[in-house]
């Protein structure tokens, strides 16, 4: 019998700690989660865009998506209850505002993922029941870490694409609130890294086998601070 992963939490602060801890890195993680759609600015530009200004040469789509991240990132950082279902519409009804066919509403048609070189995923269709269990089920699991809960569904919702569209920016986003409730730190793709992510998301999707992609996220991606560390293991 093949070992079970545990997902040892890497950092332990309270949830209002990891609040302040993920406002005090909002242009990094929106810079990060940006880069999702394309979006290719520099950390300053990002920046700017998010205190309200233009910047030349950055389209308008761009700009949208920027704000839109850091209205995300507010409104996940001001709520003090639980993750749930409904509150993973408003997510997506804030970050997809501009590109979604209906924002903030569970997809009900076909949908599919470009994975490069003539492979396309199509996903399961949506049972709303289904996926409400599902979360229920995998925060209530008292066998689980925080950190090991927020991998589970942020891939669960990426792969399931359960909205219409921006669907790893509400995944990402939802994840995080799971690890600020539970002080565990930030999940954040280092932008270095991001080829070996795009190519581990790809036999992900083509899988349905999210062992790697964890692990590698959970060695790459979690991020905290030194003197909140957990003394129990080695980050």
């Amino acid at each position: 019998m093949a070992k079970t992963r545990t997902y040892m939490d890497k950092y332990k602060f309270t949830a209002a700690e990891n609040q302040r801890f993920a406002r005090a890195n909002f242009t990094k993680l929106v810079h990060t989660n940006a880069r999702f759609e394309g979006v290719n600015t520099t950390l300053p530009q990002t920046q700017t865009i998010m205190d309200g200004m233009s910047v030349a040469g950055v389209p308008v789509e761009d700009i949208l998506t920027i704000v839109n991240l850091k209205r995300g990132w507010q409104y996940i950082t001001a709520q003090n209850s639980p993750l749930t279902l409904t509150m993973e519409k408003q997510i997506n009804k804030i970050v997809a505002a501009e590109d979604a066919l209906v924002p903030g509403e569970l997809r009900q048609g076909k949908g599919g993922v470009d994975l490069g070189s003539e492979d396309f995923f199509e996903p399961p269709l949506i049972n709303e029941k289904q996926e409400q269990s599902f979360l229920q089920k995998i925060l209530a699991d008292p066998r689980t870490t925080i950190t090991d809960k927020a991998l589970t569904v942020m891939y669960h919702n990426m792969r399931q694409q359960i909205f219409w569209d921006g669907n790893k920016r509400t995944a990402t986003l939802s994840a995080n609130k799971i690890m600020i409730d539970g002080g565990a730190g930030l999940i954040n793709v280092p932008l270095d890294k991001w080829d070996q992510w795009n190519e581990l998301i790809a036999n992900y999707y083509q899988t349905n086998d999210m062992t790697k992609i964890k692990q590698w996220t959970y060695d790459n991606g979690i991020q905290g601070l030194q003197i909140r560390a957990n003394k129990k293991i080695k980050c």
